[in-house]
């Protein structure tokens, strides 16, 4: 959990500005569109009306910044720039964009700017009402767990006149994160065409948050044919030196089941999507929930508290109510987590014990007392999870299953056959089996087409881990379990001994060369699902 306190003054207003060659590229793209006005919602320092000013741009400009020192340099750049018919505003643009959308009085040719990239936690009261507002008025679907570019972006391309262009710089994130799903379908649905210039290196510095360039031109009719979404990767910056035109309409586009969900789809090459879409078919690709269920792990509320090391057990006298427990991938450097392995852990200093008070008969022993006093002493009890609970330090929901996996993964996500019924928090989840044995799913996740799967659900930000939700894990794609031969304590000494690049092209011959998959569809995974990974760990592909 982020706390808005600890965050940078930049990342709270959402103040990462645009570099001018990547702005007067997306303004150059709205030029060929002969606008004849234009909105710049999120005006900051001004470069994208440096960039249309060095293009000698002469239609009528409109922009919003909220903070008034920021607006005033955005007026003055635009003096300086010979810009003349320009009106920068210091106020809301989610405020002015709710009433244009209800009166129909404003309308315009193109949009460019940089959104803001602000949390909804992070927003004041306000503006949290106004970003919701914008979803309902457009029948988008709203979650808390938003921000703020997304709104901004509904509202810009709401604002366009039909056959309009919107080019922003948005979050690399749009592509596959949950929260922008409402606008991902929005627009594959309102919009002719879309775009998204794709880097591998990271363009603004100082964050590791990733960024694309985001095309769009809208329909002219709400009857015209939607051609989809097209990804154009591009590597250092030649691609500026590129007619824009050129590159939004020469960037093959693709729909159906690409622009329906997240679009990592577009990610890959045709013959890894086509081949995707043969073993669904031919059902040697199951859901995840059709074999197994997913739960969240145990919710402390103060892991400090409640996951220790075992001198915190003998210091206090705990023993009583310490049980094994694992969450970390420290903790699980294989696939099984046995009492070996959880003994190692011990050793190590690492918190292998999860501290279970299940009622208030601890309070009777002084071992009890003086645990729990400590814990009030550093106001653990007054953190939400804990202090909503009719006693505190009673944790809920407190039980292990046979199989585990780690929330978060490097490389690629792995199950962990749980022999010893540790616990996990909430930084893992807990799997039980529908079909076949614990073995037989553990042995059978490991493989090309789960992997390639898990890179096309699950989302990453700063750093490039993986990371799965259970609806996200839900949805990957996995062999039958009643077709794997599990060879557990195998891919156990595998996984711990060889870079996952070779247990993955080992795993893939075995588990799905055996049920039949030709090793040219094996390589077409494995190619498809290291495409995907070096993405995100930004892994040049001359590199890779």
């Amino acid at each position: 959990m982020n706390f808005k306190e600890f965050e940078t003054p930049e990342k709270l207003r959402g103040g990462y500005y645009t570099p001018h060659d990547l702005a007067t590229f997306l303004v150059r793209w709205i030029e060929k569109a002969s606008p004849s006005r234009v909105l710049e919602p999120s005006c900051g320092d001004g470069v994208f009306l440096d960039a249309l000013g060095s293009r000698n741009f002469a239609a009528p400009v409109l922009g919003f910044e909220l903070d008034g020192i920021e607006a005033k340099k955005a007026k003055d750049r635009a003096a300086s720039v010979g810009l003349s018919d320009v009106n920068i505003q210091a106020s809301d643009f989610l405020g002015w964009a709710l009433k244009a959308m209800e009166t129909k009085s404003e309308r315009f040719d193109a949009v460019i700017g940089n959104p803001p990239f602000i949390r909804y936690q992070y927003l004041p009261p306000l503006f949290q009402d106004r970003a919701q507002t914008i979803f309902e008025k457009l029948g988008c679907k709203f979650t808390k767990h938003t921000n703020a570019w997304v709104s901004f972006i509904l509202a810009s391309f709401e604002l366009l006149r039909p056959g309009g262009r919107l080019a922003m710089v948005v979050p690399a994130e749009i592509i596959h994160v949950m929260h922008a799903q409402s606008l991902r379908s929005y627009l594959g649905e309102n919009a002719r065409r879309l775009v998204v210039v794709d880097p591998e290196e990271l363009w603004f510095e100082g964050t590791l948050q990733g960024a694309v360039l985001l095309m769009a031109e809208k329909k002219r009719r709400k009857s015209d044919y939607a051609e989809g979404l097209g990804i154009y990767p591009v590597r250092g910056r030649d691609f500026l030196n590129l007619d824009p035109e050129d590159v939004f309409n020469g960037t093959a586009p693709i729909n159906g089941k690409t622009v329906e969900g997240k679009w990592t789809r577009a990610l890959l090459a045709p013959s890894s999507r086509d081949l995707l879409d043969e073993l669904i078919e031919a059902k040697v690709a199951r859901r995840f929930d059709d074999i197994a269920q997913v739960d969240v792990g145990i919710v402390t509320g103060a892991n400090k508290f409640f996951l220790v090391q075992d001198e915190t057990v003998a210091r206090f006298k705990l023993q009583k109510w310490a049980h094994p427990m694992f969450g970390r991938s420290e903790h699980c450097p294989g696939v099984v987590y046995d009492e070996d392995q959880h003994q190692a852990n011990a050793a190590t200093g690492k918190p292998t014990n999860f501290i279970w008070f299940q009622d208030t008969s601890v309070e009777k022993t002084a071992a009890g007392r003086r645990y729990i006093q400590q814990g009030e002493d550093e106001n653990l009890h007054t953190r939400y999870k804990c202090r909503i609970r009719k006693v505190w330090y009673s944790v809920p929901s407190v039980y292990s299953t046979e199989v585990g996996m780690l929330k978060r993964s490097h490389d690629t996500p792995r199950l962990i056959l749980n022999k010893i019924g540790a616990y996990t928090t909430d930084t893992a989840y807990r799997i039980r089996s529908k079909e076949g044995t614990a073995d037989q799913l553990v042995y059978g996740f490991l493989n090309g087409l789960t992997a390639l799967s898990a890179e096309l659900e699950g989302r990453h930000y700063g750093g490039g881990v993986l990371e799965l939700v259970p609806s996200e894990i839900e949805k990957l794609l996995l062999p039958p379990p009643s077709k794997v031969k599990p060879r557990v304590e195998e891919l156990d000494k595998a996984v711990r001994t060889m870079p996952m690049d070779a247990v993955l092209s080992l795993q893939t011959k075995r588990v799905l060369g055996d049920m039949g998959l030709s090793k040219k569809d094996q390589n077409e995974l494995l190619s498809g699902w290291n495409r995907l990974r070096n993405r995100r760990h930004r892994v040049s592909s001359e590199a890779a």
